[in-house]
């Protein structure tokens, strides 16, 4: 590679902490909050809330901590999420958890154009619950517009990014104020365990029921280990995604909390999604309607142009380190990852396509897209507690230190363990019938670079995706997975 490429990417850096934190905060702060109101409401009252917020903030902190442990212990490491699984488990179990990312990334970005267009359709009838061909053409506009952004530089929009996460958190500070300042003790009490309203099964089952939103609305963790490379200061990934996190998990659990403040649960289980929108409109009036839908449209688009970066970053990276097939290590003049862009871009307009023909688009994308982020979160965990139990890197660290990082890296391994258990086994067969097709990639860069293939371990790990995305294939070919 030529000498130009490589100080491309140094060229167009570095990000300050504000920066790197407003990538945390903005790749989290999306569509999620926005329905987590009806989410909650539908599975569980205040007590179950609370609850579900204390095991999915714990968990998730301990994968923040984990995030910023190996960002200390292996500075050298550039592009977390990929890195970690490769320098833990080997090239392929890397591969996949960079395919797994970007899959990730990519139905993400889709359930916000869903999300987006539904939230249109409380005003335009035309737009359905976002599933329409008017939905999915105006979304297929967005889709090119920002990659036309993106494609200018990556600096240039990640510190529109951060102005961006700015205005839309204000509008979600505002309906917290609000919604508490019109506090009804009554309904809150009745809220609290919410046993009057019906059936919905004992507390360890209304917590159960939470977790995969719980989950969605904390994907954007690693961001800011995703642009590690593009820090100013290493140590400042490993502030920026504690601090990121510790924002949005305030932030999440003051929206449920005060949402159970002025109205029933039942009522709350039966708004319309995004369900922000009406509890606001129920506490302040029509005006309401207007004030959170447009937040929501801003709030989506700030977090769409977050994941778009991630996206691509981490398609570039792996191609960069002789990973991924060549040609989607290739740059533009502006230093952006131009190629995975492009593709990243397509993949979105395909699954808008899809989206046509799903019998429940946001929800189906919303699942998918947490799903398959298991896959890089379990083994950056997997590797910490690797790291801790093997000593290595902690050479220089008092016994004291290594033992407390071990346990962190063990309680995320355990809660994203427990993670897959939540999504279930549908979810599961379907991210391998995305990762098994996508091994052909992983064979073209291993053929273009001349290396071996698979190890023997590789080789089963190959078979079992493979195996379980044929299976996954057929049930959606049969109709016993339905989409």
């Amino acid at each position: 590679m030529s000498s130009t490429t490589e100080e491309a990417p140094r060229a167009v850096s570095k990000m300050s902490l504000p920066t790197l934190t407003a990538m945390v905060v903005g790749g989290m702060v999306g569509a999620g909050v926005f329905s987590l109101p009806a989410r909650f409401g539908v599975a569980t009252g205040i007590l179950g809330s609370l609850i579900a917020w204390a095991i999915a903030g714990t968990g998730m902190l301990m994968l923040a901590f984990v995030f910023q442990n190996l960002a200390n212990r292996k500075p050298d490491l550039d592009s977390g999420v990929f890195i970690y699984a490769k320098a833990g488990f080997g090239d392929y179990a890397g591969f996949n958890s960079a395919i797994g990312f970007w899959a990730s990334a990519v139905a993400g970005n889709t359930f916000y154009w869903v999300f987006i267009t539904a939230t249109m359709g409380a005003f335009f009838d035309g737009f359905g619950d976002g599933d329409t061909v008017l939905a999915v053409a105006l979304s297929s506009v967005g889709v090119w517009l920002f990659h036309a952004l993106i494609a200018r530089g990556v600096r240039d929009a990640a510190v529109i990014n951060r102005i961006v996460t700015v205005f839309k958190v204000l509008p979600i500070l505002v309906f917290i104020v609000v919604l508490f300042i019109s506090f009804d003790a009554g309904v809150f009490a009745d809220n609290w365990t919410a046993t009057g309203y019906g059936d919905l099964g004992g507390l360890d089952e209304q917590v159960r029921n939470t977790m995969i939103i719980t989950t969605f609305v904390f994907l954007g963790i690693e961001g800011a280990s995703v642009y590690s490379r593009y820090a100013k200061k290493r140590s400042d990934v490993g502030r920026a995604t504690v601090l990121g996190f510790l924002c949005v998990l305030s932030i999440f659990a003051l929206v449920t909390l005060s949402s159970y403040s002025v109205m029933p649960q039942p009522d709350i289980a039966d708004t319309r999604q995004p369900s922000m929108v009406g509890l606001f409109e129920y506490a302040v009036g029509d005006w309401g309607e207007v004030f959170i839908s447009v937040a929501v449209v801003v709030s989506v688009l700030g977090a769409y142009l977050a994941w778009t970066l991630m996206a691509a970053e981490v398609m570039y990276t792996p191609a960069r380190n002789d990973d991924f097939p060549a040609f989607l290590g290739k740059e533009n003049a502006n230093g952006t990852p131009i190629t995975a862009l492009v593709v990243s871009s397509l993949a979105v307009q395909g699954l808008l396509a899809v989206t046509l023909v799903l019998t429940d688009a946001l929800n189906f994308m919303l699942d998918l897209c947490t799903s398959l982020a298991l896959i890089p979160y379990f083994l950056a965990a997997a590797y910490a507690l690797k790291l801790g139990l093997s000593g290595e890197s902690y050479e220089d660290a008092t016994a004291r230190t290594r033992r407390t990082e071990t346990i962190i890296a063990g309680a995320a391994t355990v809660y994203t363990m427990f993670l897959f258990e939540a999504a279930g086994l549908k979810f599961l067969l379907l991210s391998t019938v995305i990762l098994a097709p996508a091994t052909l990639l992983y064979v073209k860069a291993r053929s273009e670079r001349g290396r071996q293939l698979f190890t023997p371990t590789e080789m089963v790990l190959c078979a079992l995706i493979v195996v379980s995305g044929i299976i996954g294939a057929v049930g959606l070919w049969t109709g016993r997975i339905t989409v």
